[in-house]
């Protein structure tokens, strides 16, 4: 009697186990197959791409902004 138990107490707990597994890894499998195929997927990094957006709105600002006085008179003479 305690061995039957225990088989369904330790069928039960695998049950879950692999279930639990299962739902973890499903949404994922795609990405996963890909992996060990060996591709290699692209790094995400939302920080580079943020600062390299916003060196390019200052590189604008600094082209549009109007040239100081003193410093046309000097482009001027030269």
């Amino acid at each position: 009697m305690m061995a039957v138990i225990s088989i369904l107490v330790f069928t039960g707990a695998f049950a879950l186990s692999a279930g639990v597994i299962a739902v973890a890894i499903g949404p994922q499998w795609r990405r996963i197959v890909r992996l060990a195929a060996g591709q290699v997927e692209q790094g995400f990094s939302p920080l580079g791409q943020l600062a390299m957006a916003e060196r390019r709105i200052a590189v604008r600002r600094w082209a549009s902004a109007p040239v100081p006085a003193p410093i046309r008179r000097m482009r001027e003479a030269a």
